[in-house]
């Protein structure tokens, strides 16, 4: 039997209130360490996308989220440098005031699209995150 090599699969969570703003952790860990990334990971073996994004939420901000929409996927093999990974991103709803670092986040904060210029954003998020803000504000 052939050695397949299979890309990871993750979950990235827009967490965002009525007001456009939104959610992001400051990483821990390389890569990107003390970049600003959207909260996510993997996802478990056995577990679905949907369960996971609602978990990984949890677990690096401490907000209970509700799944809104899902923006896309996300899949080029170069954008994460520790192997090839897929990610499906969602925006959520949550109570940004209940938020908590917590998991590999080093830190926490809410943030405004006009913000993003005056970051370091890790992997590819920065696209993700305008993809986000786009659904939403037609949504609006």
């Amino acid at each position: 039997m052939a050695n397949h090599k299979n890309p990871s699969l993750t979950t990235d969570i827009f967490i965002h209130d009525n007001n456009s703003n939104f959610i992001l952790i400051k990483r821990k860990n390389d890569p990107f360490k003390d970049c600003w990334a959207l909260p996510g990971g993997f996802v478990e073996y056995g577990e679905c996308v949907e369960t996971a994004a609602i978990r990984e939420a949890k677990e690096e901000t401490s907000i209970d989220v509700e799944l809104e929409d899902l923006i896309g996927v996300y899949s080029k093999p170069d954008r994460d440098p520790r192997g090839h990974t897929v990610t499906v991103a969602y925006t959520a709803h949550g109570d940004l005031n209940s938020r908590r670092a917590d998991s590999d986040a080093k830190d926490i904060g809410i943030f405004s699209k006009d913000e993003l210029n005056e970051i370091k954003i890790a992997f590819d998020h920065e696209k993700i995150i305008n993809d986000c803000l786009s659904n939403v504000e037609k949504s609006v």
